[in-house]
């Protein structure tokens, strides 16, 4: 069980803080990347260590063990955080060199992401229309059946579709408007003619339901003013997958909501392939697309599929061929 977080109160302390306010001030929530802060200074209270210099190679690797942590994705993170940290007490001059020096991290599980395309959102949609009605939940089927076309179609996160209000959709323009979504940043997300009309419908609708319906009410909510949490979209969606029966190849991952957003990316590149534009060209608008902070962190969703093999083959032959033609 967590204890009440009182303040740092090793040697760090001081520096803890600032570097924290530091990465705040750059937008970043940083509260998982806090906590692991917080673990290593009860850490450092515990076993007397009161000077900075102190704190060797060795008090980091036991302070590391002294954390199991089974998934290798998770001491991957503690160590990121403890690396990016004491890189910044070096540069800030609080430390000669840095303590945690380079070491082998443990191999992460390489799972391939499941992946929707057309056909299995078709799927998905028809299931979600037969979602019932509950004296909580009105208009089940053609909430959810809108916020999985969002997720898919435009790629937003989950917690996006749901902090959205009915002021934020712009027909006029057709646009979304993102408040403040991760990293604090706000956007616009435009979308076509297919996607309007789905919006234009489901807003009639939902005017129907809720003939007061102020323009800064939630755009799915199943009550006056609270909007859908992104957990219960989850647990919808959860829900709903046995219903598709869908089959999982060897070494593909669990679906999961998060899919939908990543099959938008792959789909994007693909369709970009498929239309003989050049992916690396397109990054960056992409990335600006879906409120990523720099293009690499869009790289992440780019998973290689057959699909996207055969698509990237077919341009290079092409381009050998013009090539030898030339010649």
């Amino acid at each position: 069980m967590r204890t009440h977080f009182v303040g740092y109160q090793s040697v760090f302390s001081a520096q803890i803080e600032c570097y924290v306010a530091f990465k705040r001030a750059l937008n970043r929530r940083y509260v998982s990347e806090e906590y692991a802060l917080r673990l290593f200074d009860q850490y450092v209270v515990a076993h007397n260590i009161t000077t900075i210099t102190d704190v060797s190679a060795e008090v980091v690797d036991a302070f590391l063990a002294s954390r199991p942590r089974t998934r290798p994705r998770s001491y991957n993170h503690l160590l990121g955080v403890l690396r990016q940290w004491f890189g910044w007490m070096v540069r800030q001059g609080y430390l000669p060199v840095c303590p945690a020096f380079p070491r082998p991290r443990r191999a992460t599980a390489q799972c391939i992401p499941f992946l929707f395309d057309q056909t299995l959102v078709r799927r998905l949609l028809e299931v979600t229309a037969t979602l019932p009605d509950r004296p909580k939940g009105p208009a089940r089927a053609i909430t959810y059946r809108m916020i999985f076309l969002l997720l898919y179609g435009l790629g937003l996160r989950v917690g996006e579709v749901s902090g959205l209000r009915c002021e934020d959709v712009d027909l006029h323009r057709n646009l979304l408007i993102i408040r403040e979504s991760k990293f604090g940043k706000s956007r616009l997300a435009p979308f076509g003619p297919k996607m309007a009309a789905e919006l234009s419908g489901y807003l009639q609708q939902r005017q129907a339901h809720c003939p007061n319906l102020a323009s800064n009410s939630p755009l799915f909510s199943f009550t006056a003013n609270r909007a859908v949490n992104p957990t219960t979209i989850s647990l919808t969606f959860h829900h709903l997958l046995p219903s598709l029966e869908l089959k999982i190849p060897p070494g593909v991952d669990a679906p999961r909501l998060r899919g939908l957003r990543h099959s938008f990316a792959v789909g994007t590149l693909l369709h970009w392939y498929r239309s003989g534009v050049s992916p690396g060209d397109r990054l960056l608008q992409l990335s600006t697309f879906m409120g990523h902070v720099d293009p690499d962190s869009t790289a992440i969703y780019l998973t290689i599929t057959s699909d996207l093999l055969d698509a990237a083959n077919q341009r290079f032959e092409q381009f050998a061929i013009d090539g030898s033609i030339k010649s």
